[in-house]
């Protein structure tokens, strides 16, 4: 099975960027569906973006069309999020989660899509 293994979160400026790497350890994304979520506390993990390993097929959440950048290196079997014009809400802990049981984007936004998660990072976007 494998384990995502987050890094690059940290404090940025309002407008500012910042990008996340997902790795996998364990074994490799491939055949995989590889995807954000943050959450604050006492609020409901919500979903960022999406990537499809094979293919590379991208699914974005309405909030971050546009700012974030999900894609995938293949040779280093890992996520990245690209973060631009990063607002305060934009602040939370981010996970990369991974699942091989989606059909198309079929429970892609559903926390309970995925068997695969990592511990998380923390995004703060302030000034």
């Amino acid at each position: 099975q494998v384990q995502p293994v987050e890094s690059g979160g940290g404090l940025v400026q309002p407008g500012g960027s910042l990008r996340l790497s997902c790795a996998a350890s364990g074994r490799t994304f491939s055949s995989y569906v590889i995807s954000w979520f943050r959450q604050v506390p006492e609020k409901e993990r919500e979903f960022v973006a999406a990537i499809r390993w094979s293919g590379g097929a991208t699914y974005y959440a309405d909030s971050v069309k546009g700012r974030f950048t999900i894609s995938r290196d293949n040779a280093k079997s890992t996520v990245y999020l690209q973060m631009n014009s990063l607002k305060p809400e934009d602040t939370a802990v981010y996970y990369c989660a991974a699942t091989t049981g989606l059909w198309l984007w079929v429970g892609v936004t559903q926390q309970q899509s995925y068997n695969y998660w990592g511990q998380g990072t923390q995004v703060t976007v302030s000034s």
